[in-house]
């Protein structure tokens, strides 16, 4: 299976495999509320039917997972870095690319007089460069000279050869001086064959001759070092030439100790030991170093043949009639140089340590070829008792088993070659080396790990790269290879895969497309700095062609977009060539289609098609002025709407992108025509209404983005964002301002920003009276589907808000009057004030990093910080204030960079009553002087100290890119490896799960002790409880209303020992209404609902100290008119991913997790406000909801008309709703309701006529109500110190009085009540801090 089909069969398998095990029966849903997706098919329609047993398990066992994503993983706890351009991923980048442009041969033979140190045996080696020297009667030393010189060429034949044959000292010293003057600061190659001349001396001295021939004169190596100077490469073959190498490494110590310069860059090979004479043996040339060095497969071969069953029957001079041409790989000849490179080159980067290799055998071609020539060097005179020497000292290599694999193949080319000689008409059969090195590489691949030895087929995969033959089976393993992690990139970079892969841009075969875009996207996801190659060699071209087919699958086309954005990223000459080359067209097509398919996108694609563009025209003014003659806003709009946080979350960043940053350009007084420009203003406004639709989405990695794109904008409309802040400001300490709350919008059609008007009209809040009046939310102002409370309402369109300012400042020296101005305001008053609310919803959001990004975008327009502060005053009469606090040390953005001094605002604050009226309040805000010493001064204090610093160092980064980024850098193609035990634990707890239902359904409940198994307690009183279904856990929640410090508790209730303690976050209000578990039949997640409404969701919540917090929304934006807190109630249902979320307005919120996004809002059908919610945990998409008017109505969304029924049993009581639920088992109509009047009620909506079992079991003062999930048993609690224990009849089964201490202590006023899910076990919390567990009989028993 080609790469590109097992990464597209296996891309979803990792994400999916968990979720979907058992999911057999469920669909998804493509944005149709109504059809619910993740219910099981075989329920019963019709209200009342139980479903069979068949599906009994499917209904008590939901499959679905949510929130278990990569952007789940830390969201709030790290940053992600993206892709390096720097630092340890560039090392195999080599530091200097080199070449050898001079060589120097020089040649001592002296030819017919042996030296007088060296005694010749009979026979004896002759041959020089494969010459006798004998057998010319002229000219021998010439033809020697210019033979060596041809094979010098084979291996590099740019380079300038001269030649000195027999010569002085004075000759070689002017033969060095031109080399280097010759080759500048490129490489110069010293060859010396000294077989004529005496052996060098122990000083490190070579001879050469007298003008007359009569005299061996010395040429000390400090002064040869001297001429050549560096870079510079020696080659000795000679006798003794280790005399040179120890003589040259004491220079070279010298020299570094008496010098500060840096080392030399020179490089020794000698033939053999200080001590060792070359091989004199007949069956080897007298310069057998230099045979290997210069014509190694002549010399390899004639030495195995030598020594292989060949030996008798091979003549020895087919050699030299090999057919081909070493550099043609599809002949014999080329084959087998091919082979020797990818042998020498694995036997060498097996060994050499990593830096070594990349200076020999990457840096200078002729070196590289030198070094692996060397290897085989040393294993030939190795067998001659000689041993080559380097400088730099390799390990040994001679014995290394791949040797083996060259004589394989050595001997399968000799023994078809007298057939080859003899017909030059046959066919050669190619040699198996490189497939069955790549069948070893496979099998490493199957069996291979980061933890294990690399794969030492890794340099012959390269060399196989250039076999077309081989080329795609070696592509797909080495995307296989990849794939494997950035340990397995940074590997086959150092190896130099890297000008290979860049070449194969250039091929045009359709066959290779998607693994090279594979390829390169694991390059690039590790190391950015290649986005330069690319565009120098056009590659980019190539991604952009890939990326506009339409054969390839959508995964692979998100991969191309990953690899042009990193192109893009922070390189102009790359965003330069991409935008010449249409890319902003080409993406924009794409976007445009996926909007028109009826069928659904992949959504990876859509989020890299959006990052690409963001990177692409960011800070890039000319692709932004394509990008609005385009149209491109209108087109990444519908994209906000998107069921994906990753898409909707890029779909902001490349809005975002296009808002212009330097827009203040014109702020000091000159309108240029471009800050004039009226389609840009419009294109800005469309681009600002389409963000602040997402200001309250569901997911934080949305969030921070529109945090981004607001600083960018505040930025660049700095002064006009400074005026509108300082319209709310009152300096007067007893008066308040207020924002109003940001409420989500729900948009019905393509473009969402179509639904977003001006500002309502801001009212002020007296210190006598802190309500406000404002029409109702079922108004007809509100009808249109935007919520009351906010800042998108279209109430305020007959009353402008601008014109309201203009009218307040019309006598003040203020800037934001029209009337006097010298310039107008280039956006409308109303959007300038949307965004300053929007940055005030950010800066309290309930995420601590989207907080934080909020409260830097308000540093930006003065304001410093959100201030918050107890609730209730410490000292009588003080004011309470939980909001934002604007610093008076108010930078001016008139210049290029921040100035020195910062000044007040000139702006007068309107103190006329009807400015601000119509508007409710939902936060306080105290605005105080900026104090730069203040320990919690905020972020203004570090835009003080920055003086010379550039502007944009100020504003906040994006981080959707970054984390985006990582994906690739993740394994793409194989399933994680704890798969297994993530389904083993899940099977675990299925069976654990099924066994206590079965158990809790057929036992019946005698009585539940009077006798805790298990108490503790709190300092303050017990919020809410939750029991842990598999572990013996209880996790509770208390409220300090003296310090307001919520914290979440963890106990072991079995041993009794405090597992963990944390706050839910730093400033409650009025603590947790609701604890729930998500995904408890995997990795359980702790939800924890505030009841202002704002969601936290907490992995590992168990392990002291390492709680993260996974996500973190509000859930409900917004309330009635006149209320001064939302009182939200909540319920997470685990069939349907839903999480229901109501209180003091006049709907059900209904967010998708999977989605993390706001689905629907239902209307709750009353004017009263829901009390309870209950989902139920069967039936997905079932819910019923309590009343504060004492009525019950129960709704189910897979109905078109969602509300089924509506009852009212507790009449003629009008008393809130404390608790209802569903009773136990499949029966869909069946629910238990309890007011605080004290009566229960066992309702059935198919009986019309009430409740069919009616209890008063507290007169006056319920409090709690718990429903057990599938055994027949309720208990109530009262605020008058009682627990009952009811059976779902109505029967008393017991109640709970006193705590069992000696003194037989009365129980506290009961505050919540939980059962444990598959076991008869009842929490309880009291207002008094106590939590106790009490069992049932039978448990007692067993």
């Amino acid at each position: 299976m080609a790469l590109g089909d097992l990464m597209a069969s296996r891309f979803s398998q990792s994400s999916a495999a968990v979720s979907n095990h058992l999911d057999e029966c469920s669909s998804h849903d493509n944005g149709d509320f109504g059809a619910h997706r993740r219910d099981s098919e075989t329920l019963s329609s019709s209200y009342g039917n139980v479903g069979t047993s068949a599906t009994t398990s499917m209904a008590y066992l939901p499959q679905t997972v949510v929130l278990s994503e990569l952007r789940h993983d830390a969201f709030e706890s790290c940053m992600p870095s993206g892709p390096s351009d720097s630092g340890l991923v560039s090392r195999w980048r080599p530091k200097d690319r080199m070449k050898t442009g001079c060589v120097a041969l020089v040649l001592c033979l002296n030819i017919g007089v042996d030296p007088p140190d060296v005694i010749k045996i009979s026979p004896c080696a002759r041959m020089e460069c494969w010459i006798d020297p004998f057998s010319l009667s002229t000219k021998a030393l010439e033809t020697i000279g210019k033979t060596l010189t041809m094979q010098y060429e084979r291996w590099q034949p740019r380079a300038r050869y001269k030649i000195q044959l027999d010569p002085t000292v004075e000759e070689v010293k002017k033969l060095c001086n031109s080399c280097r003057k010759y080759a500048k600061s490129e490489r110069v190659l010293f060859h010396y064959n000294g077989h004529g001349v005496p052996k060098p001396t122990a000083n490190g001295e070579i001879w050469l001759f007298n003008k007359s021939y009569t005299q061996y004169i010395p040429l000390p190596i400090s002064d040869l070092d001297s001429w050549l100077k560096t870079p510079s490469i020696y080659v000795f073959d000679c006798s003794a030439a280790g005399m040179i190498v120890n003589s040259f490494i004491e220079l070279q110590e010298c020299n570094a100790s008496s010098s500060t310069t840096s080392s030399r860059d020179c490089i020794l090979l000698a033939a053999c030991e200080a001590h060792e004479t070359l091989p004199q043996s007949s069956e080897f040339p007298a310069d057998v170093f230099t045979s290997c060095l210069t014509t190694p497969i002549k010399m390899a071969l004639r030495w195995f043949c030598m020594r292989s069953l060949l030996r008798d029957s091979l003549d020895y001079a087919l050699i030299d009639k090999i057919p081909g041409d070493q550099t043609k790989r599809r002949t014999l000849l080329g084959e087998l140089n091919w082979i020797f490179t990818a042998v020498t080159d694995t036997i060498a980067w097996n060994v050499l340590p990593h830096g070594l290799f990349q200076r020999l055998f990457r840096q200078d071609l002729l070196v590289a070829s030198l070094f692996r020539n060397f290897l085989l060097a040393e294993r030939i005179m190795r067998s001659a008792n000689c041993s080559p020497v380097s400088y730099p000292l390799l390990p040994p290599t001679h014995q290394h088993h791949m040797w083996d694999a060259w004589d394989m193949a050595a001997e399968i080319c000799l023994s078809q070659l007298p057939l080859l000689v003899r017909d030059p008409n046959a066919e050669y059969q190619p040699i198996p080396f490189f497939t069955e090195q790549l069948t070893a590489f496979e099998v490493w691949l199957d069996h291979g790990s980061e933890h294990k030895k690399p794969p030492e087929q890794l340099p012959i995969v390269l060399q196989v790269l250039l076999s077309q033959c081989h080329r795609f089976r070696a592509l797909v393993l080495l995307g296989r290879f990849l794939d494997m992690g950035p340990w397995a990139v940074d590997l086959a970079l150092s190896v130099g895969i890297f000008p290979y892969v860049l070449k194969l841009l250039q091929t045009t075969n359709p066959e290779l497309r998607q693994i090279l875009v594979f390829i390169w996207t694991k390059i690039l996801a590790l190391d950015k700095s290649c986005q330069v190659d690319l565009v120098k060699d056009g590659g980019h071209t190539y991604f952009i062609r890939f990326l506009d087919s339409m054969e390839a699958y959508p995964e692979q086309r998100a991969m191309a977009a990953f690899v042009l954005a990193v192109i893009v990223d922070g390189h102009r000459r790359g965003q330069e060539a991409c935008l010449e080359a249409g890319l902003v067209h080409v993406c924009l097509r794409h976007l445009q289609g996926s909007a028109l398919n009826d069928a659904q996108t992949e959504p990876l694609f859509l989020q890299w098609l959006c990052l690409c563009l963001g990177k692409l025209w960011e800070d890039f003014m000319e692709a932004q002025i394509i990008a609005f003659q385009a149209d491109a806003p209108s087109i990444c709009m519908p994209l906000l709407s998107e069921p994906q946080p990753e898409v909707r979350a890029s779909a902001v960043f490349a809005l975002g992108t296009l808002l212009d940053v330097g827009f203040d350009s014109c702020r000091d007084g000159g309108v240029d025509e471009e800050c004039d420009d009226d389609e840009k203003f419009k294109a800005e406004i469309s681009v600002l209404k389409s963000l602040l639709y997402v200001v309250s989405d569901g997911s934080p990695l949305v969030r921070a983005e529109v945090a981004v794109a607001l600083a960018r904008f505040a930025f660049g409309h700095n002064k006009y964002l400074k005026s509108i802040a300082a319209a709310y400001w009152k300096p007067q300490s007893s008066s308040l301002s207020s924002f109003p709350s940001f409420a989500h919008v729900k948009a019905t059609a393509a473009n969402p920003s179509q639904y977003i008007g001006p500002l309502l009209r801001v009212g002020t809040d007296t210190p006598a009276v802190s309500r406000d009046i404002r029409v109702s939310t079922s108004s007809p102002l509100s009808a249109s589907g935007i919520m009351h409370g906010s800042p998108l309402s279209d109430e305020s369109s007959q009353h402008s808000y601008s014109g309201n300012l203009h009218d307040s400042h019309s006598t003040s020296n203020g800037v934001i009057s029209n009337n006097h101005s010298r310039h107008r305001a280039p956006l409308d008053n109303a959007l300038y004030s949307q965004c300053v609310l929007a940055m005030c919803t950010l800066a309290k959001d309930p995420s601590p990093r989207i907080a934080n990004l909020g409260r830097r975008v308000l540093s930006i327009i003065g304001i410093e910080q959100v201030v918050a502060k107890p609730i209730k005053s410490s000292r009588p009469g003080e004011p309470n204030f939980v909001g934002l606090a604007r610093s008076s040390s108010w930078f001016d953005m008139s210049g290029g960079h921040l100035p020195l001094t910062f000044r007040t605002p000139p702006v007068s604050p309107p103190r006329t009553t009807g400015f601000l009226t119509g508007m409710r309040r939902v936060c306080s805000l105290e605005f105080r002087p900026h104090v730069p010493s203040s320990p919690d001064s905020g972020l203004a204090d570090p835009l003080l100290g920055a003086v010379g610093s550039s502007e944009r160092s100020f504003l906040p980064q994006s981080t959707i890119y970054n984390w985006s980024c990582g994906r690739f850098s993740k394994p793409l193609l194989n399933v994680p490896d704890d798969i297994e035990e993530i389904l083993a634990r899940r099977e675990e707890r299925e069976k654990f799960a099924l066994y206590h239902i079965s158990e809790c359904q057929h036992t019946s409940v005698r009585k539940l002790s009077n006798q805790p198994s298990w108490d503790t307690k709190f300092d303050t009183a017990t919020k809410t409880a939750l029991l842990h279904p598999f572990s013996p856990l209880v996790i509770a929640a208390d409220e300090n209303e003296r310090i307001r410090i919520l914290i979440i508790r963890v106990w072991n209730y079995e041993e009794a020992n405090l597992l963990n303690s944390f706050d839910n976050h730093d400033f409650p209000d009025k603590g947790i209404s609701k604890l729930c578990l998500v995904n408890e039949l995997d990795d359980s997640l702790l939800l924890a609902a505030s009841c202002d409404g704002n969601i936290r969701i907490w992995k590992d919540y168990t392990r002291t100290g390492k709680e993260k917090l996974v996500t973190a929304f509000s859930s409900i934006q917004g309330h009635r008119p006149g209320v001064r807190s939302v009182n939200a109630v909540v319920d997470w249902q685990q069939q349907s991913g839903y999480l229901y979320a109501s209180g003091e307005i006049s709907s059900i919120m209904v967010w998708d997790l999977e989605k993390e996004q706001h689905v629907n809002s239902i209307s709750s059908s009353s004017d009263c406000s829901i009390s309870a919610l209950s989902a139920s945990q069967v039936h997905g998409g079932q819910f019923a909801a309590g009343f504060v008017d004492g009525s019950v109505r129960l709704f189910d969304i897979r109905t078109p008309e969602m509300l089924v029924r509506t009852m009212r049993p507790h009449a003629p009581k009008v008393e809130r709703v404390v608790e209802i639920n569903f009773q136990p088992g499949l029966d869909q109509g069946k629910i238990v309701s309890a007011c605080q009047a004290g009566d229960i009620q066992f309702l059935d909506i198919r009986n019309e006529k009430g409740a069919y079992v009616s209890i008063d079991a507290h007169r006056g003062s319920l409090t709690a109500l718990a429903v057990h999930r599938h055994a027949p048993v309720i208990a109530s609690g009262s605020a008058k110190h009682l627990i009952k224990v009811l059976s779902l009849e109505g029967e008393p089964l017991g109640s709970i009085r006193y705590y069992p201490t000696f003194m037989a202590q009365k129980i506290g006023s009961v505050s919540c009540l939980t059962f444990h899910p598959y076991r008869v076990l009842l929490a309880a919390g009291f207002a008094d801090g106590c939590v106790s567990i009490y069992a049932d009989g039978n448990s007692q028993a067993r």
